[in-house]
């Protein structure tokens, strides 16, 4: 079981990773990016199963969020700024 859930959870943050990346407007990117990247940082010494089931459940719902809005942002965004990279769709460091 903790080698599915190890599983799922790292499934999750590739995709919630992904899904900001796409956001248009520079600051929404950068700040889905660093929250899931902290967040599952902060939680990565959790063993309780109940504790790690809540903590995937909410995952999960802020992917929707995240999908729900980078739609929105494309849909009313301005598109990207001038001094931001093309090629680079995560900061370094």
């Amino acid at each position: 079981m903790a080698i599915a859930t190890r599983q799922q959870a790292l499934t999750l943050y590739r995709s919630l990773l992904r899904e900001a990346s796409k956001f248009t407007e520079y600051s929404y990117r950068m700040y889905a990016w660093r929250k899931t990247r902290d967040s599952f940082r902060t939680n990565k010494n959790v063993t309780d199963p109940q504790q790690i089931s809540y903590l995937l459940k909410d995952a999960e719902e802020n992917l929707s969020i995240i999908k729900r809005q980078v739609v929105v942002g494309q849909l009313f965004g301005e598109g990207r700024l001038v001094i931001e990279s093309r090629s680079s769709k995560f900061p370094t460091g």
